[in-house]
């Protein structure tokens, strides 16, 4: 399912924040950041779109269990620009994952899963990830 870099084994649980760091290619027109059990299950899927998927500067926030993906959530703002550097803020906690964007912008998302701890986080699309840092 996914063509770009998949991080296994690692260990990001509930108290713990994840800090992405990354550039937009020149030409983006999206990439998402997930978190979850597997490879093949997204308790947290982010999804920037630049011009991707009918949307434009938006940022779309879902879970994928079971083969099916579950209901979108859209909040914060769209910090991301085509050639720049974002960074991406993920505090873990029992109840949801809540995200801080460049702009200061937040999207609280439900742990829909209920877990304390995750072990796979992938990353797919338009953009270079330079920095991953859980603590």
């Amino acid at each position: 399912m996914m063509n770009g870099m998949v991080v296994k084994n690692m260990s990001f649980k509930v108290g713990q924040t994840l800090t992405i760091v990354g550039v937009a290619k020149p030409d983006a027109s999206n990439f998402s950041i997930n978190i979850g059990p597997s490879e093949n299950e997204f308790t947290f899927h982010m999804n920037p779109r630049f011009n991707a998927h009918g949307d434009e500067n938006a940022v779309v926030c879902n879970s994928y269990e079971g083969g099916n993906w579950c209901e979108e959530v859209r909040q914060g703002g769209f910090p991301f620009q085509l050639g720049e550097e974002f960074k991406i803020i993920i505090e873990f906690s029992p109840e949801e994952f809540l995200v801080t964007l460049s702009d200061g912008s937040q999207i609280h998302f439900p742990n829909r899963l209920g877990a304390e701890k995750y072990s796979c986080m992938s990353y797919d699309g338009d953009a270079r990830i330079t920095s991953i840092q859980i603590k």
